[in-house]
Parts: structure tokens; C-alpha cells; sequence
């Protein structure tokens, strides 16, 4: 089973190790994770647990908003796709007690959006000879292609729009918990802006809030 939490990019800041070593860290602010809905095979045509978090949209539209009623208030609403989903019911609470440090996790969001750029910067070309005979075609692409087949094949790098799309960083370690806070503290760098959502996910399971699961519950129901 996976874990999964969504929050927001704070910033960057550095922590100390136990020999002194300074730890570059990103700040997330974790929102709570409320389950919106149990999807299965038969109703829905796949196994997957909906969770709306409360760090999330701040517009959401009239049918999301009746499904999401009573639960969370404009959440952003993210799926774990998996067999066993038996553990979860509708209105559990998630919050980042599901993880621990030294845990390693896989963080996405969008990238910074760079706008219009050269293939220099989005591809990385090295660009022409600065003197040399060179005249204002420093940074230019070069060739896109030769004379026969006479035609550009897709999937060329050219210039064109950069940043603004998801982004995933995998292996990354979390360094440090703030409870009160409700702050994750991540080794190294996120994807994204700040104040923007990132979502955090890594293996093992999640425990809801209050330590009780679902079984538990329905047997001491059944010795009352």
C-alpha cells in the first residue's frame, strides 16, 4: 500500500545532523487528508481510495462540492489506486503522523513556468563558437534535418514553451518532523514554486487519526 500527502511548498531551509553537517531542507506545510470516497471493482471498475485535503482548491464546482459535503471544504482531491482499500472508510482523517523520518518518498508538483525559450536553456545545446567567424546565431539551434526525408522528425528538441508541467522527484528522505506545525521538513529540493501543492507519497501504510482502523471499530461493536 502506499501513503499519500498533499501540502504546500513553503521554502528552504537547513537543519543540522548529528555530526554537525548542515542539511539542506524544503519546508512543506501538510494539510489533512479526509477519505471522500471507496471506489471497487464492481461500482467503479477499479480499487482506488479518494482523498480530499484541506491544503488544496480554492474554487471547486456545485457536484464536487455535494460530494465532498460534510468532509473537507474545497479540498484537493488526489486517488491511491490499489487492491487492498478494505482499510479505509469514508470521513477517516489522514495527517502526516503516517510518516516518520528516514522515510523515503517521491514528491510531485508543477515546475516553475519559464515561458518561451531557446534550446539552449530548455535542452541544454551548447550553442555556437563566440568569435571564430560566429555572427548572431550564437544560441541558435543548428540543423532540424537533412535534405532527404525533407521533413522535421517529431520529437525534435526545439525551441518552444518550458516549465509548467508535472513534475516527479523520486528517492528524496525526510529529514525532519514538526507535529505542532504540522511541517515536513525534505532533504534537497521539490518540484514547483512556493505556496505551491505538492504531493508526497511513499510505501507503507496509513494510519488514521486516533490510531483506530475500521476492523477495530466494528468488533467492539460487535461485543457492545
Amino acid at each position: 500500500m502506499m501513503k499519500l500527502l498533499v501540502g504546500r511548498k513553503l521554502n528552504m531551509t537547513q537543519l543540522y545532523g548529528p555530526n554537525g553537517n548542515v542539511i539542506p531542507v524544503t519546508t512543506v506545510k501538510i494539510g489533512t487528508g479526509v477519505v471522500t470516497q471507496v471506489k471497487n471493482q464492481e461500482r467503479d471498475g477499479y480499487t482506488a481510495v479518494q482523498m480530499g485535503f484541506s491544503e488544496g482548491s480554492k474554487n471547486i464546482n456545485k457536484p464536487m462540492q455535494g460530494h465532498v459535503k460534510n468532509l473537507v471544504k474545497n479540498p484537493k482531491l488526489r486517488e491511491l489506486r490499489d487492491e487492498k482499500v478494505d482499510q479505509f472508510e469514508v470521513g477517516q482523517k489522514y495527517d502526516l503522523t503516517s510518516f516518520e523520518v528516514g522515510d523515503t518518498v517521491a514528491v510531485s508538483g508543477v515546475s516553475k513556468g519559464k515561458g518561451f525559450q531557446g534550446v539552449v536553456k530548455r535542452h541544454g545545446f551548447s550553442g555556437a563558437d563566440a568569435s571564430h567567424g560566429t555572427k548572431h546565431h550564437e544560441r541558435a539551434p543548428g540543423s532540424i534535418g537533412a535534405t532527404d526525408p525533407a521533413r522535421v522528425f517529431p520529437g525534435k528538441k526545439m525551441p518552444g514553451r518550458m516549465g509548467g508541467a508535472r513534475v516527479t522527484v523520486k528517492n528524496l528522505e525526510i529529514a525532519g518532523i514538526d507535529k505542532e506545525n504540522n511541517l515536513l521538513m525534505i532533504k534537497g529540493a521539490v518540484p514547483g514554486a512556493r505556496n505551491g501543492l505538492v504531493e508526497i507519497r511513499a510505501q507503507g501504510d496509513m494510519s488514521a487519526l486516533g490510531g483506530e482502523k475500521p476492523e477495530e471499530k466494528k468488533e467492539e461493536a460487535k461485543k457492545e
